[in-house]
């Protein structure tokens, strides 16, 4: 046991570049955020769009989630996906779940679903499951 600690030392401390490096830090890096952004292959690609529509006036909040979906299987679909919305501080302030039911092969459909949200600004959406099943 001690010696395979001691070759799994020398292997590690053999392998190891001089140059400083700081320690990883809480916020994600520039590719790991791209990481996060890409889009999803598969089902969850049928989601074009999903985004905030603020459509406030006079005052009044009045603040929309919009979506486009376009069902790219062969049979006839229905979609549900569960969000949230995240401020800048990380602080969840909405979610919810939506639907799209029905959707022919190769249709696109557009819907759009009121939110309590009062602003949209440093909102950012994320879309935390998705799926594709077949309409009967």
């Amino acid at each position: 046991m001690v010696v395979i600690v001691i070759v799994v030392l020398v292997i590690a401390s053999g392998n190891k570049d001089e140059s400083t490096t700081s320690a990883p830090s809480a916020t994600p890096t520039a590719k790991t955020q791209q990481r996060q952004t890409r889009e999803p292959a598969g089902e969850r690609a049928d989601l074009v769009s999903f985004q905030l529509d603020d459509r406030s006036q006079a005052g009044l909040s009045d603040i929309w989630l919009v979506w486009t979906i376009k069902n790219s299987s062969s049979e006839k679909s229905d979609y549900s996906w569960d969000w949230e919305a995240v401020d800048a501080g990380g602080t969840r302030v909405g979610d919810g779940s939506q639907f799209e039911t029905n959707v022919q092969p190769g249709q696109t459909a557009r819907g759009e679903f009121f939110t309590t949200l009062k602003s949209v600004k440093g909102i950012k959406l994320n879309v935390t499951s998705f799926d594709r099943t077949a309409s009967y």
